[in-house]
């Protein structure tokens, strides 16, 4: 009975997928009618942009995920890195496939990571090395998990609070509060406080876009990174021979980093310090605040699912809290795709029917955003589900290469929205300034609130 029951299911599950993917050509199908309407732009760029915003993309992979789910193609879309094609990736246990297998699909972001470094590769952009593994052991030493409810929680808590409550019932999230706390943190934690907060989170901003996002060679772009890059390089070695000339006792990051060249660690040289502190505050500034701004854009957009994390967040059940924003940000995450390089020829969901070969050289883009929308894996993946097990979730990556502050991003964000999400009457403002505004960037750079001032 149990076997009978187990074919029911998976026929049943193979119906919604394939019903799923003709309702996704319906909604693209919308999408594209309602582009032809409008004040803003042109037909094209309206266009562009319902095809790629969050609702756009799960359409899309909708479709793939149930008539297309793996695919080959000649036709190089990226040109930032040397390839010899692309591959599309959409399902769960494919795209996780593709994140573990770090010998057959590498990073690739080592000859950029040297440009922004002046000289040496950061562990974000190797292979498993040995010296990967040396910078990763020492970073591990140095940035420590019990810091999150330590140090980061209640810095993170306190000054977002302020903040809130500075605003004075208007709010704009980016610049008013979700860039400016991991900025601030900068100080306390990592010892690296900046010339100005703006100028980090401008230097981290433009150094972060060039080495993940960037993939059309920017020219634009690459001037304003290095130009970034060479000011943060000479920063940070100013604030090395500065600690070293006149020590501290404080307890960051960069006295750590110091007490283990003392301590005459390998790879913990002035330059190996310096290196390791640009790439990680490359990843603690703009991407913090990429994600708290589109968790919390998708909760206003979700009233029950806003209610649920207004509750939670005014009762303290951080818990709650947090699986609340996390889910949304499910429905639109840091970044739609993660992104390899095939190192050699080699099969994807092999002895299957949707097995593909994928040449050496291809570029393969493992699209988390889809994956995460797998019925396969994901249980009633369209709603809105505050108690899904956290392996549903590719947020941060997986493998080798997870994201290095998984653990801290998981405390942070909720950290930085709970004292805004606890008040009373939180509305985007009426008409555009109450949507995320880019600027023509990849971070959302402005979206007002308003809500009950004390």
């Amino acid at each position: 009975m149990s076997r009978v029951r187990a074919v029911a299911v998976a026929l049943w599950t193979w119906l919604l997928i394939i019903g799923t993917g003709f309702a996704g050509i319906g909604r693209l199908a919308g999408l594209a009618v309602r582009s032809l309407f409008g004040f803003r732009g042109t037909i094209g760029s309206r266009l562009k942009g319902r095809l790629t915003s969050s609702a756009g993309l799960r359409a899309a992979f909708d479709v793939a995920r149930a008539f297309l789910p793996n695919l080959v193609l000649t036709r190089k879309i990226v040109a930032a890195y040397d390839n010899t094609g692309t591959t599309l990736v959409t399902r769960f246990d494919d795209v996780k496939d593709v994140l573990r297998r770090d010998g057959d699909f590498e990073v690739v972001y080592g000859p950029r990571m040297r440009e922004i470094t002046a000289g040496e590769n950061f562990f974000l952009g190797m292979q498993d090395t040995p010296a990967y593994t040396r910078d990763v052991s020492n970073m591990r030493l140095a940035v420590r998990r019990d810091d999150v409810p330590g140090v980061i929680v209640p810095f993170a808590a306190r000054t977002a609070a302020e903040l809130v409550r500075a605003s004075n019932g208007r709010i704009d999230v980016p610049q008013d509060l979700t860039l400016r706390v991991p900025a601030q943190l900068l100080d306390p934690y990592f010892g690296t406080p900046g010339p100005t907060e703006r100028e980090m989170i401008a230097w981290t901003t433009q150094m972060f876009w060039y080495l993940f996002i960037d993939l059309a060679a920017d020219a634009g772009l690459r001037t304003r990174a290095m130009d970034s890059a060479k000011q943060c390089r000479a920063y940070l070695d100013a604030v090395i021979q500065q600690r070293k000339a006149n020590p501290t006792d404080a307890d960051d990051v960069v006295n750590r980093c110091l007490a283990m060249q003392r301590a005459g660690l390998p790879g913990m040289d002035d330059l190996g310090i310096r290196d390791n502190l640009i790439g990680l505050i490359i990843g603690a500034v703009p991407t913090t605040s990429k994600a708290a701004v589109q968790a919390l854009d998708q909760l206003l957009s979700r009233p029950g699912a806003l209610a649920g994390a207004q509750k939670a967040a005014a009762e303290n059940d951080d818990a709650l809290l947090a699986a609340h924003i996390f889910e949304a940000l499910r429905f639109n995450p840091l970044n739609p795709a993660v992104y390899r390089r095939a190192t050699r020829d080699t099969t994807i969901a092999a002895h299957t029917a949707r097995a593909i070969r994928v040449p050496q050289g291809s570029m393969v883009f493992a699209f988390n955003l889809s994956a995460m929308f797998d019925r396969r894996k994901v249980e009633a993946p369209n709603a809105f589900r505050a108690d899904r097990p956290w392996d549903n979730y590719i947020l941060w990556g997986d493998g080798m290469h997870t994201c290095f502050g998984a653990h801290i991003n998981y405390a942070l964000i909720p950290a930085i929205l709970k004292p805004l999400l606890a008040r009373k009457g939180l509305r985007r403002v009426a008409g555009d300034l109450g949507q995320i505004d880019t600027e023509a960037t990849p971070f959302p750079m402005h979206m007002w609130l308003e809500f009950q001032p004390d």
